[in-house]
């Protein structure tokens, strides 16, 4: 983060403390993920008037009918994609940029992908301003994955699809891991973690691991709702 924003939050050490303290209380344990969320400035990714609001553990709007998503949800998918420091990441849902911050905190690459151009131009300038220049904010329909900067260790979906869409599971590397929540739209879904098991891009074998309960918008495009 450059100096700047460090100076616009002299007070948000403590608030940055809480959301590491409610991320633990969900049950995340890596560290990595820990630092990142104490890390990165979460008011600086929501409108000004909800700043203060921006270090509970709560989901916020940030316009065009989108959310910011709950920061302990943010710090469970980035541990449950067991990320390593130089691997490259495809994040689908960009939103206010927030969850492509983190990532960048744990990764060496991230691509970030938007279907609404607004929020993208908008969170590719909050990203540059905290410091992320190099995190590659893409528009586009996310279902089809961004294949330019194919292959992926990890990808992460924010929005809840009705299964994992196949172009996502062609673009993850061998025993890469796709996270994402998946189930009917409004109804329960599950977060779920699929492995990439073999090279076959035709019909590529995945290992399914259900997680943990959750509700999301739901995933618009071609390989979503």
């Amino acid at each position: 983060m450059k100096q700047a924003e460090k100076d616009a939050i002299p007070n948000r050490a403590g608030d940055l403390q809480r959301l590491i303290l409610q991320a633990q209380q969900h049950g995340v344990r890596d560290q990595a993920v820990l630092t990142a969320i104490g890390q990165v400035p979460r008011n600086l990714f929501v409108p000004k008037d909800l700043a203060k609001a921006s270090f509970e553990d709560t989901p916020l709007p940030i316009g065009e009918g989108q959310t910011i998503s709950q920061p302990a949800m943010v710090a469970l998918m980035a541990e449950a994609s067991c990320l390593s420091s130089d691997d490259n990441v495809l994040e689908i849902g960009a939103g206010s940029g927030y969850g492509a911050a983190i990532l960048r905190t744990l990764a060496a690459r991230v691509t970030t992908v938007e279907r609404i151009e607004t929020l993208a131009s908008q969170a590719r300038t909050t990203l540059k301003q905290c410091g992320f220049d190099d995190v590659d904010v893409a528009v586009g329909d996310g279902t089809l994955g961004w294949p330019e900067n194919a292959p992926y260790d990890a990808i992460i979906v924010t929005a809840a699809g009705p299964s994992a869409p196949l172009p996502l599971i062609r673009q993850l590397k061998t025993d890469g891991h796709l996270v994402m929540p998946v189930g009917r739209k409004h109804y329960q879904q599950y977060l779920m973690r699929f492995t990439r098991q073999s090279s076959n891009d035709k019909t590529p074998r995945v290992h399914a691991e259900k997680l943990m309960a959750v509700r999301f918008v739901p995933l618009i495009g071609e390989h979503g709702f």
